[in-house]
């Protein structure tokens, strides 16, 4: 496995005060670490996502703030010895901004992905302190457990990542925490498998569109849970909004952001595998949850999609972000589209059980890990007594 050197362990201990509309929460944060490096650590970086289209929608009174308002460095009193834990505390404000998306409002509701400020991570490579490229994700983050009290005193409701009791949330082995306020109509069912689907829908989006989104969740998520490995949080929260422009869907841990009625819900909820549980650099390595959560879809939809490879394409699908970002209009065909063709033909050409097999195995083998293209061509060559290596080569992954 790809681990990511520090920090590690990370944990978060949050508690907000919601203004009585939902738009603006401020309080306190408290991350907690482990140096999991060979040597000692003398600072970490905080990533404020949420300033990525400008700066003070997301504000921390502490640390030393980087010029693109996206990261905060806080220096430690001492450097930290290899596997020491230590924590860090600071103030926090973040404020929906008047934009339809993933972190801002949308009438009376207020939306807040990629919001929350959450740990850097320190690889081989380096701190990872790329920027996000306004299409997709550029996220990159471990697994870590949250408890987060949101408290308002408005007509509201707070859907979030996580299981909610008293006003606190709790989320064991999540890569980030997202939430919602407003006054949402709710509703719940519970899966064959016994998943918990929680719908919170603003006024204009019809019952039929709840009712379908629940329904493909439900289906879906039992049947990931068979073929990936179940489904560990027990319960999923569906938020769905008519109004979003940018955006048609985005997953966070048990937690997804749908535009109704034409959101992909199966698309959204395969990410909760693929990202969730099994995570990746999604800005070095965007194809490894998005091809992957669009041929799982694809499988789930009985849609094998013979013949859509198109031969040698003029860019490997395994560009980062910064060349997507730069080249946004080939972004969906070749990591998405292209992407699940290459999974598809792999599949063709080792056999659906053994297919089956391999990313049932590469799941465990990664759960709540981190990996790297290398982690799956290794998984599938054991998988295969076919030497894949000029699959890789056909298909612009080696």
């Amino acid at each position: 496995m790809a681990t990511p050197s520090t920090p590690g362990v990370p944990s978060y201990e949050v508690s907000l005060t919601g203004t009585p509309d939902g738009r603006t929460w401020s309080g306190r944060e408290t991350v907690s670490f482990t140096n999991t490096a060979a040597e000692a650590l003398p600072e970490v970086y905080l990533r404020l996502w949420g300033n990525s289209d400008g700066c003070g929608a997301v504000v921390v009174t502490g640390g030393v703030a980087l010029p693109d308002c996206t990261t905060v460095k806080f220096p430690l009193r001492e450097p930290l010895a290899p596997g020491k834990r230590a924590s860090i505390s600071f103030d926090v404000k973040l404020t929906a901004p008047d934009r339809e998306d993933r972190f801002g409002r949308s009438g009376e509701f207020s939306f807040f992905g990629n919001a929350l400020p959450v740990l850097a991570v320190r690889d081989a490579a380096g701190w990872h302190l790329e920027r996000d490229m306004g299409i997709g994700e550029s996220f990159y983050t471990v697994a870590a457990d949250f408890a987060v009290r949101l408290t308002h005193t408005g007509n509201l409701a707070v859907p979030s990542t996580g299981v909610t009791t008293d006003g606190l949330a709790i989320a064991k082995q999540a890569r980030d925490f997202a939430w919602a306020a407003g006054p949402f109509r709710s509703g719940s069912s519970v899966s064959p498998g016994g998943v918990t689907i929680r719908t919170w829908a603003t006024p204009t989006v019809t019952a039929a569109a709840v009712d379908s989104a629940r329904s493909d969740a439900a289906a879906s998520i039992d049947e990931f849970g068979r073929r990936f490995g179940a489904y560990p949080d027990h319960e999923i929260d569906l938020v769905l909004n008519d109004r979003w422009t940018s955006f048609s869907g985005m997953e966070y841990p048990g937690f997804v952001l749908l535009i109704s009625p034409q959101s992909p819900v199966v698309h959204e909820v395969a990410h909760q595998w693929w990202y969730g549980i099994v995570g990746n650099n999604e800005y070095a390595d965007p194809w490894l949850d998005e091809a992957f959560a669009t041929y799982a879809t694809d499988v789930f939809e009985g849609n094998h999609r013979p013949g859509c490879w198109p031969g040698t394409l003029p860019v490997a699908i395994t560009r980062d972000m910064g060349y997507w970002g730069a080249h946004s209009t080939s972004y969906g065909t070749f990591v998405y589209t292209y992407g699940s063709c290459m999974l598809h033909d792999l599949e063709r050409l080792i056999g659906t059980p053994a297919m089956d097999r391999l990313l049932a195995t590469y799941a465990k083998a990664h759960w709540h890990g981190v990996v790297a293209p290398a982690d799956f061509m290794t998984a599938a060559q054991a998988a295969s007594t076919t030497d894949l290596i000029p699959f890789w080569q056909t298909h612009g992954i080696a």
